[in-house]
C-alpha cells in the first residue's frame, strides 16, 4: 500500500493525500509536478526511476489506511 507522503522531497510543499500534482516513483520517492517537470525532467533524483502521478486515495479510505506524516525533504538533490 503507498504511503503517500505528505510533501515534495525537494521543494518541501506540501501534497496532502487528494493533490493533483504529486508525483512518485516505483520507491514512492515523492515530489510535486513542477519539480518533477522543472528540475528532473521526470527522472527521479534518488533512484534514476520514472516519476508519474501518485493516486489518489479515496477520502472514505483515509480514516482505515491513512496517509503519511512522516515528511522527507532533500533539498541537496535538487540541483
Amino acid at each position: 500500500m503507498l504511503e503517500i507522503r505528505p510533501n515534495c522531497e525537494c521543494c518541501d510543499k506540501d501534497l496532502p493525500p487528494e493533490a493533483v500534482d504529486a508525483m512518485i516513483c516505483t520507491f514512492e520517492c515523492t515530489f510535486c509536478q513542477s519539480c518533477t517537470e522543472d528540475k528532473f525532467n521526470f527522472v527521479c533524483p534518488n533512484c534514476g526511476g520514472n516519476q508519474t502521478p501518485r493516486p489518489i486515495r479515496p477520502p472514505h479510505l483515509l480514516g482505515k489506511y491513512p496517509a503519511s506524516e512522516n515528511r522527507i525533504h532533500k533539498p541537496e538533490n535538487c540541483a
